[in-house]
């Protein structure tokens, strides 16, 4: 991308920050890829949300290319099935959401959880705006965590393409890593 297209895009974020006043933030979107960081995350999404009186939707997106190679398996006579799956991932990833909500002692009640099948720049960005939300927080890396890669590759494109604020996190253990390295 030529980079006056990235600096309008900067440009752009900046005026929908300033437009949005902070006491107009609703609603927070979390995305959690369920990396290390998935606690850290939730926990400074939540702490925000207090400040700011908001309701937090959790979101963790079940890759379909994860589900289409599970499928292919399956295809060569293993005892597996993208459905089931499905089931399990989805079943363990509420067990450790709910898990990080009690310890957060965040209202359960302020709190929803998506957990879609598909591909998660798409799903995160429409649920973004078929949710309303006001402002997404994620971490800068997902789950493959490459250390040469400086932002995932799901986040970079989720910071190029969200129509709302994205804030990102990152663990203290990171937080004073330079960009050369």
């Amino acid at each position: 991308m030529p980079f006056y297209k990235n600096m309008a895009h900067f440009s752009t974020c900046l005026y929908s920050m300033t437009e949005k006043k902070m006491n107009e933030i609703k609603k927070i979107m979390v995305a959690i890829a369920f990396s290390e960081h998935a606690k850290g995350i939730f926990d400074y999404a939540a702490k925000l949300a207090v400040s700011l009186n908001a309701e937090l939707l959790v979101v963790s997106i079940i890759n379909s290319r994860d589900v289409e190679a599970v499928e292919s398996i399956s295809a060569m006579g293993y005892d597996v099935d993208g459905e089931h799956y499905v089931r399990n991932i989805r079943n363990e990833r509420n067990q450790i959401l709910e898990q990080i909500i009690e310890e957060s002692a965040f209202p359960r009640g302020r709190v929803r959880t998506l957990i879609p099948v598909g591909n998660p720049v798409d799903e995160l960005l429409n649920i973004a705006v078929k949710e309303h939300a006001d402002m997404i927080v994620m971490g800068t890396k997902g789950r493959t965590n490459l250390s040469n890669i400086l932002i995932g590759s799901v986040a970079e494109r989720i910071f190029q393409k969200s129509p709302v604020p994205v804030l990102s996190y990152r663990d203290e253990t990171h937080s004073g890593d330079s960009i050369s390295g």
